[in-house]
């Protein structure tokens, strides 16, 4: 939007993309002060990042074709 119009992002986009990285920010948090054991602990990480992947390239191009994605 500043550098090209090839992305055309409004206040609820950026809303949005707030959430979801504040909340997998503090979910990470979360689950690296509770979790004791350093395998489930990675493998719980992992888990939530790949979940925020996945809602996020999904919201972007709508991979599943979801009503979400903006299709």
């Amino acid at each position: 939007m500043q550098y090209t119009d090839d992305v055309n992002w409004n206040l609820f986009d950026f809303v949005i993309a707030g959430i979801l990285l504040i909340g997998t920010g503090l979910m990470c948090e979360f689950a690296w002060r509770k979790i004791k054991k350093t395998k489930y602990r990675i493998a719980f990480i992992l888990a939530i990042l790949a979940t925020l992947l996945i809602i996020w390239v999904e919201l972007a191009v709508g991979i599943f074709g979801s009503p979400f994605s903006g299709n």
